[in-house]
C-alpha cells in the first residue's frame, strides 16, 4: 500500500485506524529512508500503542494552537485563544460561537472517539469548575464534593483533560529549606479562549472582570512555555505556607529561572521575589507584562513585556 508512494507520506486521523502501526513498522524497516507524518488525536492508548509498535522509529511533536511567535502578540490572541477558527473568526461573536460548539463537540463526540468513556455533562461541570480554579491549587476533595463525584473520578477526569492538552497541572518545586512548601499542583486551562468561553467572559468585560489577573497569568504562562520550547518536566511553580511564591520556575540546563505574571504596568520588587532569590538561588526572575517595555528592577530581577519578548530569541 505504501511502498509505491514517493516523498513525504502524510496519514491523518490515525486514531481511527490504530491497526496501521504494525504495517508502518514493517514499512519503515524495509524502507528506512521513507518519511511518514502521522497526524491525529494523541490519546494515551494511541501514544502507548505507537510507542510499542514503532519503538526507536518515531518521534512526537505537540501541535499547539497559535501563539505570539507565529501571529504576533495582540489582545485578540489573548481574548479568543489560539485555535485557528476562533482566532481568525470574522468577529468576536463568531469566535464565541465557534468556541462554544467546539467545547460541546469535544465533550460529546471527540473524547469517546479517542477511547475515553465519560459522562459529557459531568465533564462539562468539572471543566467549568476548573475555570473558576484557574491559577489556583487543585483540591480534589473540594471538587468532588462540589460535583458529587468521588476523588477517583475527579482524578480520572483531570487526567483525561491533561492528556488531551486541555488543562495544565503545574507541579510544585521542592527545595531543601526550612520553610514549609506547598505540595499540591496548580491547575490552568491551557487555551485562553476556552477559559473565557467556559466563564462566559466577553471582550468588553474582561478588563473589569475579577478573573483578569488569572486570565493573564494562564495566557502568559502558556506563551512562555512555547517561546522557551519547554517540556512539561521543565516547568514548576513554587510556594511556601508563609506566602512566598513564584508563578513559574524553570529548571533547565542547571539554571533556575523564575517568572511572575503581572497585568498591571506598575511593577516593583516584592518580598516573594527576594525570598526566591535567597532560598532558591534563582539565576534571575522575570516579570512578564503586556506591551513591549523591558527594564531592570534589580541585578537579577527584570520586567519584560511579552510583545517585546516575542521579537527576541529567548533562552533560559
Amino acid at each position: 500500500m505504501l511502498k509505491n508512494l514517493k516523498g513525504l507520506i502524510i496519514i491523518d486521523e490515525i486514531q481511527r485506524m490504530p491497526d496501521l502501526f504494525p504495517y508502518l513498522r514493517v514499512h519503515v524497516d524495509l524502507y528506512p529512508n521513507s518519511r511518514i507524518l502521522i497526524l491525529g488525536s494523541a490519546s494515551p492508548d494511541l501514544v502507548r500503542q505507537s510507542a510499542e509498535s514503532l519503538s526507536g522509529r518515531i518521534g512526537y511533536i505537540e501541535l499547539t494552537p497559535f501563539y505570539s511567535k507565529e501571529v504576533g502578540f495582540s489582545d485578540t490572541l489573548w481574548i479568543r485563544g489560539g485555535f485557528p477558527k476562533s482566532y481568525l473568526a470574522a468577529s468576536d461573536k463568531a469566535s464565541r460561537i465557534w468556541l462554544s460548539q467546539y467545547i460541546r463537540t469535544f465533550l460529546e463526540r471527540d473524547l469517546n472517539t479517542i477511547g475515553f468513556n465519560i459522562i459529557p455533562e459531568e465533564m462539562r461541570k468539572l471543566w467549568i469548575m476548573i475555570a473558576h480554579y484557574h491559577g489556583n491549587l487543585v483540591n480534589y476533595s473540594e471538587l468532588g464534593r462540589s460535583l458529587n463525584l468521588s476523588d477517583m473520578t475527579i482524578r480520572k477526569y483531570l487526567h483525561i483533560l491533561e492528556s488531551t492538552f486541555m488543562i495544565r497541572l503545574l507541579r510544585p518545586w521542592h527545595e531543601n529549606i526550612s520553610k514549609r512548601q506547598i505540595k499540591n499542583p496548580k491547575i490552568y486551562i491551557r487555551d485562553s479562549g476556552i477559559f473565557h468561553s467556559l466563564l462566559g467572559i466577553k471582550p468588553p468585560d474582561l478588563i473589569a472582570h475579577p478573573k483578569l489577573g488569572a486570565s493573564w497569568e494562564g495566557f502568559a504562562l502558556e506563551e512562555i512555555t512555547r517561546l522557551y520550547q519547554l517540556e512539561k518536566e521543565d516547568c514548576y511553580f513554587w510556594r511556601t505556607h508563609d506566602g512566598a511564591e513564584l508563578d513559574l520556575l524553570i529548571y533547565k540546563e542547571g539554571k533556575k529561572i523564575g517568572f511572575e505574571f503581572k497585568y498591571g504596568h506598575v511593577v516593583k520588587v516584592t518580598p516573594s521575589m527576594r525570598i526566591a532569590l535567597d532560598d532558591l538561588k534563582c539565576d534571575k526572575i522575570t516579570v512578564i507584562t503586556p506591551g513591549a517595555d523591558a527594564y531592570a528592577l534589580h541585578e537579577k530581577i527584570y520586567v519584560q513585556g511579552i510583545e517585546g519578548l516575542v521579537n527576541t530569541s529567548p533562552t533560559p
